[in-house]
């Protein structure tokens, strides 16, 4: 009999905007900010077995990342297995080219491949919203990334709404060799804030018209202007993309990842070379997607 076999892909995120509203009674931040699903993606290879899960990663970056029960898409096969009865299990291989605990929601992506490749291999019918629920369970980035395209993100990160598709951009990844703890910048943000924020409704706007120029003028992660004085990195990488062809730049999320907005592919190539050459070893050229 031949196994069941499918393979699926996880695309990456970048923050448009970033802004934090407070702190919810249950611990959580309110946050509003304007999310884009980019063509950086890892890929699932899901196999159907009679009930045992297992997972084996090859990271092409040279990290290491734990393939047991900790990890998300562990998580999420046992959460579809548990949640629709199913008895069958998974045989998974994680081909990761996103950049681990980088701002980019590599994990969060991994766990909707899962989601959504076991929904598949197992034709359990499972809607979107459905599947966006399962995946709230896990982290507040996997509804983003089960839906995709351009989403504006209120409540935890989970109540999602569509906006029109950005148009299509070219952009260039680049992730410092350092990490940044996601509580640790909340944390900071919480002790006291007095940069800016982003007007979130002027950048629905521009998207709205499709003007890139003017939404690139509009980018802005209070998240960044916390961890840029701990990490000088993230500032050095943003002037670096800015006097090589990008038309903005910014950190994603938590970060650390910088991202710079191109105006098209060869400036992108073109910049990415630049950052290769100035010693960056994790650069990576993308294009923000689009869904319907």
């Amino acid at each position: 009999m031949t196994e069941k076999h499918i393979s699926v892909e996880g695309n990456a995120k970048i923050n448009l905007t970033l802004d934090i509203l407070g702190t919810r009674p249950d611990g959580f931040h309110e946050v509003s900010m304007v999310m884009q699903e980019v063509s950086l993606h890892d890929t699932l290879e899901l196999t159907a077995t009679d009930g045992e899960i297992s997972l084996s990663i090859e990271c092409l970056n040279g990290a290491e990342l734990e393939a047991d029960e900790t990890n998300l898409c562990w998580r999420a096969a046992k959460l579809i297995q548990d949640d629709c009865g199913v008895a069958g299990g998974v045989k998974m291989k994680l081909i990761k080219r996103i950049p681990i605990a980088a701002g980019l929601a590599g994990g969060s992506t991994d766990a909707a491949a899962v989601l959504k490749g076991m929904n598949q291999l197992y034709e359990l019918h499972l809607d979107e919203a459905k599947l966006c629920e399962l995946g709230a369970k896990l982290g507040s980035d996997i509804p983003f990334c089960i839906m995709g395209g351009t989403m504006l993100a209120t409540g935890r990160g989970e109540v999602l709404t569509r906006l029109p598709n950005y148009p299509e951009t070219w952009l260039v990844l680049a992730k410092p060799p350092i990490g940044v703890s996601t509580a640790w910048a909340y944390k900071t943000y919480d002790s006291g804030y007095d940069g800016s924020h982003p007007d979130n409704e002027a950048m629905m706007k521009a998207i709205e018209k499709g003007d890139t120029r003017e939404a690139a003028s509009l980018i802005c992660n209070v998240l960044e202007q916390v961890t840029e004085k701990a990490r000088p990195e993230i500032n050095e990488y943003k002037k670096l993309m800015l006097e090589n062809g990008a038309i903005a730049s910014m950190m994603s999320g938590s970060g650390p990842t910088v991202f710079g907005l191109c105006g098209d592919e060869s400036t992108a190539r073109s910049l990415a070379e630049v950052l290769k050459a100035s010693g960056i070893d994790e650069v990576h050229v993308a294009k923000t997607v689009e869904r319907r």
